[in-house]
């Protein structure tokens, strides 16, 4: 039983002390900063270095990435916002009224990314307003990833924070 014991204090099951937790966190917002409306960033690289097919390739891949998150959001809309509120009113009920650290850590993880799909959606509505075609479009997916990065450490930065502090608070006796 000792060896039992001895395990789950290397690996520890908390969240906020969890290096996967750390990992997967780090892997969301590299990926959310490399996927820019689901276009890849070195895509959109080579098409402004390359014009010409890969160029319309970019502009086909953005055009049906957008229609399709339009579509989404003018089909469910309104059912997705009630499904999204939901889950954080659940997670912010059981992550600080009964203290469940999970919760927090997914709180933590889950916010950030609902902010980014409203920035994406808003993006989305732009592009397809009118920026849709070679100078703009290069301009609005960059300053996207731009917006999508500052997000990424902002989120990890508070994360972070949090979690230090939720690790003092469990390491304090008393």
């Amino acid at each position: 039983m000792n060896w039992y014991k001895t395990l789950f204090d290397l690996i520890d099951m908390r969240s906020f002390s969890n290096l996967w937790y750390w990992i997967a966190l780090a892997a969301i917002w590299s990926s959310a900063s490399y996927w820019v409306l689901g276009v890849p960033n070195d895509m959109v690289g080579r098409a402004r270095r390359e014009g010409g097919d890969v160029l319309e390739d970019l502009e086909t891949l953005v055009r049906i990435n957008v229609s399709r998150m339009l579509h989404t959001s003018r089909t469910y809309g309104a059912a997705l916002v009630g499904i999204l509120c939901f889950l954080v009113t659940t997670l912010t009920i059981l992550g600080f009224w009964y203290r469940v650290e999970f919760a927090q850590a997914v709180l933590l993880l889950f916010v950030p990314l609902i902010i980014l799909l409203f920035l994406s959606m808003r993006v989305a509505v732009k592009i397809e307003a009118g920026e849709d075609h070679g100078a703009a479009l290069f301009r609005r997916l960059g300053r996207h990833r731009l917006t999508v990065q500052f997000l990424g450490m902002i989120s990890i930065f508070v994360t972070s924070l949090y979690g230090m502090y939720v690790n003092i608070q469990l390491a304090m006796p008393g």
